[in-house]
């Protein structure tokens, strides 16, 4: 439902939310603010008149017993007593006025929070979608995690500090001035109470800020824990692992603990503060009034128009105290926010070079690699990380120099990149929905093409494997899936894509000897005439490559054919080479063609 309703003014889920201020946490709290001026004004208008109509009662009191009782004046009092009934409507009035002011600050105030939460979320999503690639390699994910659970409802929750906060400090200078007219040394020890109330509490508040921060950044890091934990668990129980990431978790939720502690404490004395100042506060006040009443500077009515005025005082003056300890946790989480916003894409998308007409040569002077178009080419190399790297540049995942055709990749419009170059990454993410949706992605594939990718992937038999087939659902992260498998629909998924340039990390890496054999001979054929690159020291893949590119410490080292290098160069020998039985093995006649293909896999090697 694109349009959540919370009273008459509706708030789009959905809607531009603006450039947030990225200056800090109390900018972005009052860009949040400045982003909803009607509503913030309403809060802080209906908030101050439910506050200062709380008042009224105890002038109407002292007035009765002033001009009533006291003097004994009976004429005033049989006036009063008369009029009893019409200042007994005229309260009621009052009090069901203030009511319904109380309900529309409630749904203001509501409204404002939603806003903010709203508003948060959207930024924050907004901007992750634009770091894109970047985002795993610049924040954990247990930190975005820990924003969209634990930050953005403190965030909106400080935004109350418009309504009740502004409504507290008004009604407060109300009552001093009207108690300005009874006492002025009670108008003046009300006064002050404020900056007693700064001297206690503002320390408190920073306090709070540097524990609560702490926190939070080991809330983010036992996140992170949790998903790795929930991603992992059977390869580690496979490699006895699991003790040992026990005992980091055990260790991580323990300081977790301690530092809650310390949150606690500190929120415990904010609390405490905020029951004992307005109690000490009544009674301070209360003292000073009967001593002056005692003394007759005050008459009876006044005394209980000021009780009734400090009482009025007590729930402003909760909410003072209450409005530092919201506004502390609010400023933690918006500066964790904040950092979040102000982390930068590796590519900033500003290139408008129109890209090749047609398929033409990416080449990396970093690595001196040359990729011809419409060809199977593989990268191998003894570290991983070099390759990955080599694929990031030439897929303009970061900063790059690469050349597509004579022309920098990243002075062409990214949305033709991403368009004709598609980097499948082999740790890609498995969003959870039916096996279809994985696979197919915004496309209406045919039955024709699934099947055609599904067999060039060596997949059949996951599909047929699942009881709905196609139609499945895959859990998130592709849990319900095994290691091989979710390699393999990520390769479907890729295939289907049908890229002018694939360049894919890995894309066997998960499988045996059997299923990797198919793959590799299909992928050729599937691959036809459309530039494809793959990083792999698989012997099995390598073989069925066009061109073998062999990187040491990032650099092309030498090129080829795979049997070429075998032969030449005996450090790509030593790299790739396997112990003949397993050369033997992947010749046995079950791994050429037939729905058996694949069938064995979620060996590592």
């Amino acid at each position: 439902m694109r349009v959540r309703r919370t009273g008459r003014q509706p708030i789009d889920a959905y809607a531009d939310p603006g450039t947030p201020d990225r200056r800090g946490g109390w900018s972005y709290l009052w860009w949040l603010t400045c982003r909803q001026p009607g509503r913030a004004v309403a809060g802080a208008v209906l908030s101050s008149v439910w506050m200062v109509l709380m008042a009224v009662a105890p002038y109407l009191m002292s007035r009765a017993v002033d001009d009533g009782l006291e003097g004994g004046d009976t004429a005033a009092l049989a006036g009063w007593t008369a009029a009893l009934a019409g200042w007994t409507a005229a309260l009621l009035l009052v009090g069901a006025f203030n009511a319904w002011v109380s309900i529309m600050r409630h749904r203001t105030m509501t409204r404002v929070r939603m806003d903010a939460n709203f508003r948060t979320v959207k930024v924050v999503v907004e901007h992750t979608v634009r770091l894109g690639a970047a985002l795993p390699r610049r924040v954990g994910a247990g930190e975005v995690v820990t924003i969209g659970v634990g930050d953005v409802q403190p965030i909106a929750t400080a935004l109350t500090v418009i309504g009740p906060g502004i409504g507290s400090v008004v009604v407060y200078v109300v009552v001093a001035g009207v108690l300005l007219s009874v006492s002025p040394l009670l108008a003046a020890v009300v006064l002050l109470g404020m900056p007693v109330i700064a001297v206690l509490v503002g320390p408190l508040m920073g306090r709070l800020q540097g524990a609560e921060g702490e926190y939070r950044e080991r809330q983010g890091v036992l996140t992170a824990r949790i998903g790795d934990l929930a991603g992992g668990l059977r390869v580690l129980n496979g490699l006895g692992g699991k003790g040992l990431f026990a005992d980091a978790f055990h260790r991580d939720s323990q300081r977790l603990r301690a530092q809650g502690y310390r949150v606690g404490s500190v929120t415990s004395w904010m609390q405490a503060l905020g029951v004992g100042l307005p109690t000490v506060f009544l009674a301070v006040v209360t003292w000073l009034a009967a001593r002056l009443a005692a003394r007759g500077e005050l008459t009876i009515g006044e005394l209980v128009a000021v009780y009734g005025y400090v009482a009025v005082l007590v729930g402003p003056v909760a909410f003072i105290v209450d409005m530092g300890y919201q506004l502390s946790r609010g400023v933690v989480a918006a500066r964790r926010v904040v950092r979040l916003l102000r982390l930068e894409p590796d590519d900033p998308a500003t290139g408008t070079a129109d890209a090749p007409a047609g398929p033409a040569v990416l080449y990396d002077p970093a690595s001196g690699v040359r990729v011809a178009p419409g060809l199977l080419t593989a990268l191998a190399g003894a570290r991983p990380a070099d390759t990955a790297a080599v694929i990031d540049r030439l897929g303009r995942y970061g900063p790059t120099d690469v050349t597509w055709g004579g022309v920098r990749v990243d002075e062409v419009g990214l949305a033709q990149v991403r368009e004709r170059i598609l980097v499948a990454d082999n740790e890609a993410e498995l969003f959870a929905g039916s096996l279809r949706e994985l696979v197919c992605g915004r496309r209406d594939a045919s039955a024709a093409e699934i099947d055609r990718a599904l067999r060039a992937a060596a997949a059949e038999d996951i599909v047929q494997g699942l009881p709905d087939g196609l139609d499945s659902p895959v859990a998130a992260r592709g849990r319900s899936l095994s290691g091989g498998q979710r390699q393999r629909v990520r390769l479907v998924r890729a295939l289907l894509a049908d890229p002018e340039v694939l360049l894919a990390v890995e894309p066997t890496s998960a499988l045996d000897a059997h299923t990797e054999a198919a793959i590799a001979r299909r992928l050729r054929e599937a691959r036809a005439d459309r530039t494809t690159v793959v990083t792999s020291t698989s012997p099995l893949l390598l073989d069925r490559a066009d061109r073998v590119l062999y990187l040491v410490d990032g650099k092309v080292a030498a090129s080829g054919r795979h049997r070429e290098l075998l032969e030449a160069e005996p450090g790509y020998r030593a790299l790739v080479a396997r112990d003949a039985e397993d050369a033997e093995d992947t010749q046995d006649p079950r791994s050429s063609g037939g729905a058996g293909d694949g069938t064995a896999e979620g060996a590592v090697r």
